[in-house]
């Protein structure tokens, strides 16, 4: 068959590789479906979302419904005829209405080894569970929460300081190259279709505040697991002097230890050492409020900590 017209549905910065990697192989996008401006900042502006922002560079038509299942938005993309719905990281669930509009159907760029990590959050929580693989998965969508068929999947490893950050960009770059992939074996009729295994799925939930801070009592692998699964943003933090102490790098050493958790140590130029359960978290990259962000190092020359300070 001839290549297929494609809707793309995506919002956030993980899905602007996989909009640009299909627009350079050449494949007609009818448009884009993206989450609508949002306010931002202190001045409440609104901001477009990347992947407005980037369909802009193309002039590909741009829908933002605030919600995919009103039926005058069922009516609106009834006027950009697909082949094929691709999404990354869109941000609704798409009612049964729109999974049937392509003929083709829809695929979703999902960041984990499904079943494994389904939800909203799955880069996070596999770091934060200290996992040391991960991988990308194209699946085909139905109206649970990434329970759809396996089309594609490539796993790789996750490297033993790799941050949110950096295992995000990453991987958004493999889920560009695995959707064109997974397109190009839909045009050729030789797509697979893998049932996922349900009992062996695991879900990641969308993250709240509480998952940022962080509790001095857990062991150490933990605590930095924490601390890399949200950094840079939203950022796991601790409490100092009642401020609130964001920590953005860390490193941990195991062995036996007599302080409070969540008291501080000594600061070297290696960073602030702070009592866990069975050894030191070794904060490196920090951020005290309304202050700038700084090594640990940096900040302890200008903020003087009282002796046996405890974090919390």
């Amino acid at each position: 068959m001839a290549q297929p017209t494609i809707l793309f549905m995506g919002t956030p910065e993980f899905a602007l590789p996989s909009l640009e990697k299909l627009v350079e192989r050449g494949y007609e996008i009818a448009a884009v479906v993206t989450q609508p401006d949002r306010p931002k900042g202190r001045g409440k502006h609104l901001v477009a979302p990347p992947v407005k922002v980037a369909a802009a560079r193309w002039s590909i038509p741009v829908l933002q419904p605030q919600k995919v299942r009103d039926p005058s938005f069922l009516e609106i993309l009834k006027q950009f005829p697909a082949d094929l719905i691709a999404v990354a990281a869109f941000g609704q669930i798409l009612p049964r209405e729109v999974l049937d509009f392509p003929p083709l159907g829809c695929i979703n760029v999902h960041p984990s080894l499904l079943p494994r990590y389904r939800g909203a959050a799955p880069l996070n929580w596999t770091l934060i569970n200290g996992e040391t693989r991960t991988g990308v998965t194209i699946m085909y969508m139905d109206e649970g929460l990434d329970t759809g068929d396996i089309l594609l999947q490539e796993e790789t490893p996750i490297g033993p300081e790799e941050t949110f950050g950096q295992l995000h960009d990453r991987l958004a770059a493999l889920g560009a190259d695995l959707l064109v992939q997974a397109v190009q074996l839909l045009e050729s009729h030789q797509a697979p279709r893998i049932p996922q295994d349900n009992s062996l799925s695991s879900y990641a939930p969308m993250l709240k505040k509480e998952h940022g801070r962080i509790r001095w009592d857990q062991e150490v692998s933990a605590i930095v697991n924490q601390i890399r699964g949200l950094s840079p943003a939203p950022c796991a933090y601790t409490l100092l002097d009642g401020k609130t102490l964001k920590i953005f790098a860390a490193r941990g050493i195991e062995q036996p230890v007599s302080g409070k958790p969540g008291q501080v140590g000594s600061g070297t130029k290696e960073g602030l050492p702070v009592t866990a359960k069975n050894g030191y978290v070794i904060l490196k990259d920090i951020q005290m409020e309304n202050r700038k962000r700084m090594n640990a190092s940096d900040f302890l020359r200008g903020y003087e900590l009282l002796p046996d300070t405890v974090l919390g």
